[in-house]
């Protein structure tokens, strides 16, 4: 009779976390960073699959590592969070509890599933004002750590995350915080020259504490350009929504700085964004949809 093959508990605990932070640290990275009117998101993605996406109407979710893996989570949030609401109250329905509810399901899964999650997320909620933010950072563990001011996940994020939050300080606009974000992102890990990152090479989004109820908007097209152009007079995005069919989440359109007195209206030139798809002809202007596809693979 053979013995059974013996491996300690701390040495598999240790070879999982080993397996989850090198799958991790293949992917793209993913900045998250506190700005005047809210908190903005900014990742290195040129797919149409999501890093960045909404949960609830004041929640956003950003991930890296395995696409399928953190779908699976961002799914299951949406589902938590409607819930919630509708059984109780949509005030009810907070980061934190969402993180909670995904820090059990990464721990149990860390613990007792032969291959754990290859994934790191975080869960932010937009406060009244700056001080009522909530940002949570879940680990593949299921480690839960509340942040404050900026993030990095994903990719070389230890040394990312330093630069950033020596740079980073409150009141930023948000012309100011993606460059910022953008900078980190097209740093080189081994001290090399920086890359340049084109805006169809970026998915950013934001959680705008301006706007009632539903605050999530991704940042696209010539709105983007603006905001990435250090020349611009383009601070910040517009509170005023499109109105694109089938896609209300969307900001894109550039604001003439000769028509900034003027009402809304007048301000805001419409251009779609190459990047977005046209609505379906049988959907037609229907009411918003909260579910998003997803990221990157790695």
């Amino acid at each position: 009779m053979s013995m059974p093959f013996y491996v300690s508990p701390e040495q598999l605990m240790k070879d999982k976390a080993d397996y989850a932070r090198k799958g991790i640290a293949r992917g793209r990275s993913v900045v998250v960073l506190q700005y005047d009117r809210g908190i903005a998101f900014a990742a290195e993605n040129p797919q149409s699959l999501r890093k960045i996406s909404e949960i609830y109407d004041r929640i956003a979710f950003a991930a890296v590592g395995m696409y399928y893996e953190f779908e699976n989570l961002r799914v299951a949030g949406i589902r938590y969070a409607d819930l919630r609401g509708y059984s109780y109250d949509r005030s009810d329905v907070t980061a934190r509890g969402l993180a909670n509810a995904y820090a059990q399901t990464l721990g149990t899964v860390f613990t007792q599933e032969p291959k754990p999650y290859e994934i790191e997320i975080c869960v932010a909620e937009v406060g009244r004002s700056a001080e009522q933010d909530q940002i949570y950072r879940l680990t593949y563990d299921g480690s839960v750590s509340d942040q404050h001011g900026a993030m990095v996940m994903g990719g070389a994020s230890a040394a990312a995350e330093e630069w950033i939050k020596a740079r980073w300080s409150a009141g930023l606009s948000l012309a100011d915080a993606l460059a910022l974000a953008v900078s980190a992102l097209a740093a080189d890990p081994a001290g090399g020259p920086s890359r340049v990152l084109s805006p169809s090479q970026l998915e950013v989004a934001v959680l705008d504490r301006h706007r009632p109820r539903r605050t999530f908007r991704r940042i696209v097209g010539p709105l983007l350009v603006d905001l990435l152009n250090a020349d611009s007079p383009t601070a910040h995005a517009p509170e005023a929504d499109e109105g694109i069919p089938g896609h209300p989440d969307i900001l894109s359109s550039a604001v003439d700085p000769s028509a900034a007195e003027g009402p809304p209206s007048d301000r805001v030139t419409i251009e779609r964004d190459p990047r977005v798809p046209p609505p379906s002809d049988e959907r037609g202007p229907s009411s918003p949809d909260r579910v998003e596809t997803g990221d990157d693979p790695t």
